[in-house]
């Protein structure tokens, strides 16, 4: 049987997705689910770091750009929040980039953009 990667990490993580969704519904801007996110976390004693800062080594150097990541949750799950129909690819490769810098297995990207919460798991 294949691992699920952070499964009940992930289940509590969507959880707390569901229960801002159900409560501010769709069209606002991302940085409101952010917000609301944050709270949840903080209310329910889940460790997490809003924006964490990613270096790139290149060639072993750090280049100057960073990635920032909209959540780091349990020290190991990047949580990215998106506010737009449909979950797009570059997202997904987003998501792939901040995995391979951050060096965590499993990043989620949640969409409140849409009637229905959407989420993906990404796992390398």
């Amino acid at each position: 049987m294949k691992e699920i990667v952070n499964k009940d990490e992930c289940y509590l993580i969507i959880g707390k997705c569901m229960e801002v969704h159900n409560n501010l519904g769709a069209g606002l801007l991302e940085i409101v689910y952010k917000d609301a996110l944050e709270y949840e976390f903080a209310n329910a004693g889940i460790d997490y770091e809003r924006e964490k800062m990613y270096e790139v080594n290149y060639k072993g150097i750090i280049l100057p750009h960073k990635f920032y990541a909209d959540f780091v949750v349990y020290n190991n799950v990047i949580l990215e929040v998106k506010g737009t129909n449909g979950i797009s690819s570059e997202s997904v490769a987003q998501a792939i980039n901040y995995l391979k810098v951050s060096k965590n297995r499993l990043a989620l990207i949640v969409n409140f953009g849409e009637i229905s919460l959407k989420y993906k798991r990404v796992v390398i």
